[in-house]
């Protein structure tokens, strides 16, 4: 491509998506997805150019790509970089995960700013149970080459959890975990208090829209004004999901004697396109939903729970992905396509003039975070594990309430709402009387 091409490319980008997804004022602790399961895909140092004019300062990457992370040396762009499922029991050998440290971590340093470690990706909710047996000795191997090499203050390390990790949610002060998760959960969550490392979620109400979009109002999932909901038990108040979510992980750690943990959202987005029975996989919505979360980040918003500590998260995805299996929208996650342009407009001037909230296709009104009373009872899903994979939706055999950001199922071994696992996609057993 010819450099004036490519310039063109760059400032297309630039006009449609500064100052709305991440406005030069925008939190430091947005971040991004990039993903790579595409033929078509932009080349390493045209994504450079990219994420420079849209003002990204934080990139998450599901493997350690050595040709990105030479294409981005020398910027100030910091990297979160994954160790995949598959290559998490190798680093149950010290020697392994020595090497892995140094010729994916240390190589780089410090021309390319790689600030955390993702070891595996939504492993307890996924059926391998030597994955997770593998788990903690591998992160504490990872942290144990860094420590050596003293670069433990500089690099975490953690893990990335579906939020089907939760047992109840509802209300958020009375969350927890799954049963059958606590005992592989409790050395994780001490591996984390010992070493400062967050705890990381991939969160995505845009499930719990297209699972009953009867019942959960669009408006509550797309921070737009709503009547909210408010906690019996703390009288905090709601008026989205995400922050319902995000307060139930909370209440789950302080479950289990960790109430200082930092909670962070790996994963969040809503895809621009999907098949038939996908509601609300539209332009309009994905422009609303990621606009209004860039816009609540650029305010350092904290959740009710913890109003002082600002939202942290890293949007689902840079670019629609073309090789990702499964229904359409797990190929339409993507602020631009390949080609450069943006996947759907943004409202560039209301953006800018920092008037008007993107709108949905149900044209809400401008986004405002005043409520009043609850919605009807809003709910949740869970994306799937894999790097860059989303879950769809399967019916569900048995009732189900569906509440605050999360669900709760009736009855034993049922399946539903939740995909999960390490890729290829895999339904998760939610089993237990919640």
């Amino acid at each position: 491509m010819a450099f004036d091409s490519q310039c063109r490319w760059y400032r297309l980008a630039f006009l449609l998506l500064s100052g709305v997804f991440f406005p030069a004022t925008a939190s430091p602790a947005v971040g991004i997805n990039y993903g790579q399961l595409g033929n078509n895909l932009p080349s390493p140092d045209r994504v450079v150019g990219l994420l420079q004019s849209i003002n990204v300062s934080k990139v998450k990457l599901y493997d350690s790509d050595p040709q990105v992370l030479h294409a981005f040396r020398n910027t100030s762009i910091e990297f979160v970089i994954g160790i995949p499922n598959d290559d998490v029991g190798k680093m149950t050998d010290p020697a392994k995960a020595y090497a892995w440290v140094k010729a994916n971590v240390l190589a780089y340093l410090p021309q390319t700013r790689v600030s955390c470690i993702t070891v595996g990706n939504e492993v307890l909710t996924g059926n391998d149970s030597s994955l997770i047996q593998n788990l903690v000795p591998a992160m504490q191997n990872v942290y144990n080459v860094l420590r050596t090499l003293r670069l433990a203050n500089k690099v975490e390390v953690t893990t990335a959890h579906s939020l089907a990790v939760l047992q109840s949610s509802y209300p958020p002060s009375t969350s927890s975990f799954r049963q059958d998760l606590v005992k592989p959960l409790r050395p994780l969550l001490d591996f984390h208090a010992r070493t400062g490392s967050p705890f990381l979620i991939n969160a995505y109400p845009f499930f719990a829209y297209m699972g009953d979009p009867k019942n959960v109002p669009l408006d509550y999932v797309l921070f737009q004004p709503n009547a909210g909901n408010t906690d019996p038990n703390t009288g905090l108040h709601y008026d989205n999901m995400l922050f319902a979510q995000i307060d139930a992980v909370h209440s789950a750690l302080e479950a289990e004697g960790h109430h200082n943990l930092t909670v962070k959202v790996s994963e969040t987005g809503w895809p621009s396109k999907g098949d038939a029975q996908e509601v609300g996989a539209t332009p309009g919505n994905a422009r609303a939903y990621n606009g209004n979360l860039m816009k609540i980040a650029a305010q350092r918003k904290g959740t009710p729970k913890r109003p002082n500590s600002p939202l942290e998260v890293y949007v689902f995805a840079l670019f629609n992905e073309n090789m990702k299996p499964g229904p359409t929208s797990e190929r339409n996650y993507g602020l631009f396509k390949p080609d450069g342009t943006a996947a759907y407009a943004v409202g560039l001037d209301s953006a800018r003039l920092g008037s008007a909230s993107p709108p949905a296709d149900h044209s809400p009104t401008p986004f405002n975070t005043s409520v009043v009373s609850p919605p009807t009872q809003p709910a949740t899903g869970a994306k799937s594990a894999n790097s860059s994979s989303a879950p769809s939706i399967t019916s569900v055999s048995s009732a189900v309430v569906l509440r605050w950001g999360s669900m709760r199922l009736l009855g034993k071994g049922l399946v539903g709402l939740v995909l999960a696992g390490s890729y290829p996609q895999r339904l998760v057993e939610l089993e237990g009387v919640v």
